[in-house]
């Protein structure tokens, strides 16, 4: 019964780092002008793949390495997806939603941002959530 109580309070932890971290994108993205162009062109990406592996985290049960692989995967895919450019992928893309979640062009410098974030997002969990602990 404890167990089902650590992994609900965990959940509830990743639910809402996730959406702080949404927060905090959606903050830079309007106060862009407060910081240096080099930030504003990477952050967003290692802010979103900080926040995806926490929300593969509320998901899956696994342990932090697997998580960070799995968001890795999908913001890589995510970045992948842009070079494909039918007119109605274009047409989503050009939604704030769909630019948002999808992006709007590939770019390799973008991979190296995905990586940063899910390595920090790996430490966080890692370091403090899951304290070493290696859950599944």
């Amino acid at each position: 019964m404890r167990y089902n109580i650590i992994i609900r309070n965990k959940k509830l932890l990743y639910i809402t780092i996730a959406v702080i971290t949404i927060g905090i994108g959606l903050f830079i993205r309007m106060k862009k002008d407060w910081f240096p162009e080099t930030f504003n062109i990477y952050a967003g990406d290692a802010l979103y793949a900080f926040m995806m592996y926490f929300l593969i985290s509320i998901i899956a049960n696994k342990r932090p390495v697997f998580k960070a692989i799995a968001a890795l995967t999908v913001c890589y895919a995510i970045e992948l997806s842009q070079l494909y450019k039918a007119a109605w992928i274009e047409g989503v893309r050009q939604t704030l939603p769909g630019r948002l979640i999808l992006g709007s062009g590939f770019l390799y410098s973008d991979l190296l941002a995905y990586a940063i974030g899910a390595v920090l997002a790996f430490f966080v969990d890692y370091l403090l959530i899951d304290k070493g602990r290696g859950a599944r």
